[in-house]
C-alpha cells in the first residue's frame, strides 16, 4: 500500500484523518508546519491529496508506511486514530524507528494510556475525559 516516499525534514506525521486528525492538520497549516498524513482509508487519502496534502495511503502500524512518511527525519508524530490498539502499535513502531521523535497520541481508556506511556508516548490526551471536565466546569459555574 505505501509505495510513495517523502524526503522531507523536521515535519510532523499525522496518523489518521478522523475528527482529531483533521483538526491537527488545520492547526499545522495555520502555523506553516510541514506534515505528511498517513491514512488507511483510500477515499479519505484521496480527498486529502486533492487538498494538496502529502499523503501516504497505508497502515500507520507498519514500519514501511512510517518510513515512507519520512519518520527518520520527522520532528514529531501525532497518532490520532480512533482505535486505541492501532494507536498503541503505531507508538511502539514509531519509537522503535526513531528514538528521538516527539510522539503525541490519544487514548480512550486509562489502561491503554498506561501502555502508551510504557511504549514511549511523550504526550497523551484523552478526548472524552477532557470534554467531560470542560462540560462539568461550565455546568458548575
Amino acid at each position: 500500500m505505501a509505495e510513495k516516499r517523502f524526503e522531507i525534514r523536521d515535519h510532523v506525521i499525522v496518523c489518521g484523518l478522523g475528527m482529531v486528525g483533521r483538526k491537527v492538520v488545520e492547526i499545522l497549516l495555520e502555523h506553516n508546519i510541514g506534515f505528511v498524513v498517513v491514512e488507511i482509508d483510500p477515499r479519505a487519502a484521496a480527498r486529502a491529496e486533492e487538498l494538496g496534502y502529502k499523503v501516504i495511503n497505508g497502515d500507520a502500524t507498519a514500519s514501511r508506511t512510517l518510513r515512507s512518511a519520512g519518520i527518520m527525519n520527522a520532528k514529531a508524530i501525532a497518532v490520532v486514530m480512533d482505535n486505541d490498539a492501532k494507536n498503541l502499535f503505531t507508538v511502539l513502531t514509531a519509537r522503535d524507528l526513531n528514538k528521538k521523535i516527539f510522539i503525541a497520541t490519544r487514548s480512550n481508556d486509562d489502561f491503554v494510556r498506561e501502555k502508551l506511556v510504557d511504549a514511549g508516548a511523550d504526550y497523551i490526551v484523552m478526548p472524552q475525559k477532557t470534554a467531560s471536565k470542560e462540560i462539568v466546569r461550565e455546568l458548575l459555574k
